[in-house]
């Protein structure tokens, strides 16, 4: 076990407040003939010109790794267009998952050099297709890598578990020197970060080589992202559709190649819905299991519901390594609120887990009904699932609606304030998907002390509710043992139309409650695979509930023409290990009955 790394972790200040300057609009020459003068640019708008435009800087220093000419916007599915780009050893390289990397970047079968520079070409493209990124530093990262080199060259041994790997790490994410504006055009160029996250920290200790950080939304607090300061990220797979949110820039950016393993935060779902719509693997871990010291966003100090770090990567055992070089450096030494908790590599691996598991299946919320490509992966994991000798018995939803009236409430005790004071600071107006999270506290005011007091009393019941629910699976088992696992949607639509997200309740759920849980992809959408007539495919009886009616209005196979499937497993708090080696088990299913 590597010894405590004595880091300085508290609180960074929100803005090192750098002087804001700005680069003024071209004014017309004295010979430019007479034209009505161009509208002064309010002041966010003149802050989102000058990023965009530092950001096209630091591309233009590698014009070659660069598409000739912008892609017709009618193109959709661009994932791949990325490769076009590379050398055939370069899309080898991008082609592997982090663990392979990290593995054969210790034996010298690639060098750290030509593995950064793989990563950094195709991220320049991704970025050129999705606009997925914010801070851009490959120069950094190559002379980085080239050190990482010469180390290893003259000592015959790594930096560390991750030794030449690059990382990407999302924009509210502290990293030393980088600005960090977190979607707010008021912070941009205020909030350059004096130090690490402790996330960071510890990669790089562990020899990872930082060279983007990736879009967020305005707010954080949003399953699409989108900000005022660079737009809309959109869905390499289907350009019409968002990657999700609040971590979608490193959605797009893995799901074209652009990075190996990424670092994304969850409060509500902001991991495990840019996995799902990327057709990734996302782990959300329970809060006090994995370090989030050191995040730029608004409601510091507010616990009523806390976010957590975790990975989006291309392999299940990428979530593990990401945990693994974690927990190997003792963060809980570090970041007081952590637990003394070491990673369990051999149950991660499924060692010691029993022979036959019980998933419980949770196939409708019943707030709002999948779309039919989400049932329909259900039902085929679910088979796969008993033709392997698992058991699969119904979890009955227990109070979804109720789950989420109160995490609205929890997510928003100041009723807004906050969000508006800071877009206030510039200017700038909420994009679509703020103002609809953001209308749920519409004309309230903050809560009291004692109300705050009773929200927080009224989660600890229901968190105590739902483990009794879970305890009570043992009655319905044949093994007389609570059920293994939860399998369940991420979301009741596949990637949806931009500025369409409507229902959070199949992962902000499990935020309430604190329990991790892990999203696996499943294919992709065709539309042809849904031949049969609309009505066919919807269920005869009335909606539910004005957000249901929305979501099944939305349904057409050819709107999510060629968007990923996803679906999620959910395990018991800080059992994380077990959660991805119970995946394991339900992966080695899949491919058998395949």
């Amino acid at each position: 076990m590597a010894p405590a790394l004595l880091l300085d972790v508290s609180p960074a200040p929100r803005l090192s407040k750098a002087s804001l300057a700005l680069t003024p609009p071209d004014t017309p020459s004295s010979t430019s003939p007479a034209t009505t003068p161009a509208p002064l640019l309010a002041p966010w708008q003149a802050i989102s010109a000058q990023k965009i435009a530092d950001r096209e800087a630091n591309l233009q220093r590698h014009p070659e790794w660069r598409l000739a000419s912008p892609l017709d916007p009618n193109v959709k599915h661009v994932a791949s267009y990325p490769f076009s780009k590379l050398t055939p050893r370069e899309r080898e390289i991008v082609s592997l998952d982090a663990t392979a990397l990290t593995e054969l970047l210790a034996i010298r079968h690639y060098s750290a050099v030509e593995v950064a520079t793989a990563f950094c070409k195709s991220a320049a493209v991704a970025q050129d297709l999705t606009n997925c990124l914010t801070e851009i530093f490959f120069d950094e990262a190559l002379a980085q890598a080239a050190e990482l080199d010469r180390h290893l060259q003259e000592t015959g041994k790594t930096v560390g578990p991750l030794h030449g790997l690059p990382v990407s790490i999302k924009d509210h994410v502290l990293l030393d020197g980088k600005d960090t504006s977190t979607g707010y055009a008021s912070w941009a160029y205020k909030s350059v970060a004096t130090k690490d996250a402790v996330v960071v920290s510890l990669l790089r200790k562990a020899g990872a080589v930082f060279y983007v950080k990736t879009a967020n939304p305005q707010t954080l607090l949003s399953l699409e992202t989108e900000n005022n300061i660079y737009g809309r990220t959109t869905n390499p797979f289907n350009r019409t559709l968002t990657p999700g949110g609040s971590s979608g820039g490193e959605s797009a950016l893995i799901a074209c190649h652009g990075s190996p393993l990424g670092v994304g935060t969850d409060i509500g779902g902001s991991i495990r819905i840019p996995a799902a719509h990327g057709g990734l693997y996302g782990l959300k871990g329970s809060v006090a299991r994995l370090p989030h010291a050191g995040l730029l966003g608004s409601h510091d100090g507010m616990e009523a519901i806390v976010g957590c770090v975790g990975p989006l990567a291309t392999s299940a055992r990428d979530l593990g390594l990401f945990c693994r070089v974690m927990l190997q450096y003792e963060p809980w030494y570090i970041e007081p609120p952590l637990l003394n908790m070491p990673w369990n590599d051999d149950l991660a691996n499924g060692k010691g887990l029993p022979s036959k598991l019980c998933f419980a299946l949770l196939s409708d919320d019943q707030v709002v009904l999948p779309h039919p490509p989400i049932r329909a992966a259900l039902e085929r994991t679910k088979q796969a699932l008993l033709a392997a000798g698992h058991e699969v018995v119904e979890w009955k939803p227990m109070d979804h609606q109720q789950a989420w009236d109160l995490i609205a409430k929890l997510y928003l005790l100041d009723g807004g304030r906050e969000y508006y004071e800071t877009m206030a600071e510039s200017g700038e107006p909420p994009v679509t998907m703020s103002k609809w999270i953001l209308d749920h506290a519409n004309g309230r005011e903050p809560y009291t002390v004692a109300e705050t007091f009773r929200l927080n009393a009224d989660r600890e019941a229901f968190r105590a509710r739902c483990m009794a629910h879970w305890n009570a699976t043992a009655g319905v088992t044949s093994t007389g043992r609570p059920v293994d696992a939860i399998l369940c949607p991420v979301a009741p639509t596949l990637a949806p139309p931009h500025g369409t997200t409507r229902w959070w309740g199949y992962t902000s759920y499990w935020n309430l409650v604190d329990y991790p849980s892990v999203v696996f992809p499943t294919g992709h959408l065709s539309s042809e695979d849904f031949s049969t007539s609309r009505a066919a495919e919807l269920p005869i009886a009335p909606a539910r509930n004005d957000i249901e009616r929305y979501i099944r209005d939305q349904w057409s196979p050819q709107t999510y023409n060629g968007a990923p499937i996803a679906l999620q497993l959910v395990g018991r708090r800080h059992e994380e290990e077990k959660l991805l080696g119970v995946l394991g088990r339900l992966e080695d299913a899949i491919r058998t009955h395949s």
